[in-house]
């Protein structure tokens, strides 16, 4: 059987795995491996998303989605806090952005997300098919946080 997927359903499964993942806050999603790593997985009928990096701070990883067993796309990142601060809140206002992304661009955040004196940042170029981007994460106007990501499909 050959895997046959629309690129929509794709950004659609993306949304749905990045909101109810790492961006969920749910601790319980989350598997320490030997390596050191940390691995979340999403199910949703033949799709299955993975999620492995490394580190909390500063810290690398990538994002891999499968249709039908078969790798279809992925996505690497890495990011940092640029200033002493307080973690916990900068990774707080980051999930709460990751929550907010959409559909059409499920790549990481939304183009802008504030809140109180924080503002979430994401500079995307590309498409499901071949993306690259940034996220800057400021505080008072002052940048405190940076990721860079790149990806897309994946020919297997």
């Amino acid at each position: 059987m050959e895997n046959k997927f629309q690129t929509e359903d794709l950004k659609k499964f993306i949304y749905s795995a990045s909101r109810a993942t790492y961006a969920s806050g749910d601790e319980s999603m989350k598997v320490k491996q030997s390596d050191g790593s940390t691995t979340i997985e999403f199910i949703e009928g033949d799709w299955r998303f993975h999620d492995n990096y490394f580190g909390g701070e500063p810290y690398g990883g990538r994002e891999v989605v499968f249709f039908q067993g078969k790798v279809v796309w992925m996505m690497v990142y890495y990011g940092r806090v640029l200033i002493e601060n307080n973690n916990a809140e900068v990774y707080g206002i980051l999930m709460e952005a990751l929550r907010n992304t959409i559909v059409d661009t499920p790549y990481r955040g939304p183009e802008m997300f504030e809140k109180d004196n924080w503002r979430y940042e994401n500079k995307l170029d590309g498409t499901v098919e071949y993306l690259s981007g940034a996220e800057n994460i400021l505080r008072n106007g002052k940048c405190v946080y940076e990721a860079k990501y790149i990806g897309g499909l994946v020919d297997c």
